[in-house]
């Protein structure tokens, strides 16, 4: 049977009667015990039989069923757990033990759905590209907060080394300005290097 739920009939037509729709069921997922309660009131107990109990699991073992009444229990399967199907059975009893009904259940392993990956793709296929110097540059003097006071700093001595020279005029006045520029280039070379 390839379905999710079973259904048992308790009490259809005589008390303290069982009758199933399947006799087996062969699965590698969760399934519904559906109970369909008819006629009477009855107790049904549920319970797992053979080899099956480390990997099946019934939530609850006893249900009261009312009459008209249906009422699903679901049948827990980890077929992760295994690498071959066991084997066992599905006992449904009522009456306090006068009728017993056994449902023979096969748990089969879990398709395997995994796909393999190849550990060498989580690597990089190429080395992460060495960044440009004004992009080191860039980064150095965003980040530092005392490149940013130098680069200001030497900004306004070369502004005012040109205004001198240009006001001034003159050779003297030139060489001044040079060793202005210099000394800002030396500046900013110490910063970074």
């Amino acid at each position: 049977m390839s379905g999710t739920q079973i259904t048992v009939y308790v009490n259809r037509g005589t008390t303290d009667s069982l009758e199933a729709e399947t006799e087996s069921i062969e699965t590698h997922r969760t399934f519904t015990l559906d109970l369909q309660g008819y006629e009477r009131p009855a107790h049904v107990h549920c319970r797992i039989l053979g080899d099956l109990d480390r990997i099946v699991s019934i939530d609850q073992s006893n249900y009261y069923l009312e009459p008209g009444v249906e009422t699903g229990v679901p049948v827990e399967i980890d077929s992760a757990r295994i690498d071959e199907p066991v084997d066992g059975q599905l006992e449904i009893v009522t009456g306090y033990g006068a009728e017993s009904l056994t449902i023979d259940l096969t748990v089969t392993p879990a398709p395997d759905t995994g796909i393999d990956v190849d550990r060498s793709l989580s690597k990089p296929s190429r080395p992460t590209p060495e960044p440009s110097p004004f992009e080191q540059l860039f980064s150095r003097l965003v980040l530092d907060t005392s490149a940013i006071a130098v680069l200001a700093l030497g900004a306004i001595a070369v502004a005012i080394a040109t205004i001198t020279a240009a006001t001034i005029g003159g050779l003297m006045a030139l060489i001044g300005l040079a060793i202005v520029g210099a000394g800002v280039l030396v500046a900013l070379w110490l910063l970074l290097y």
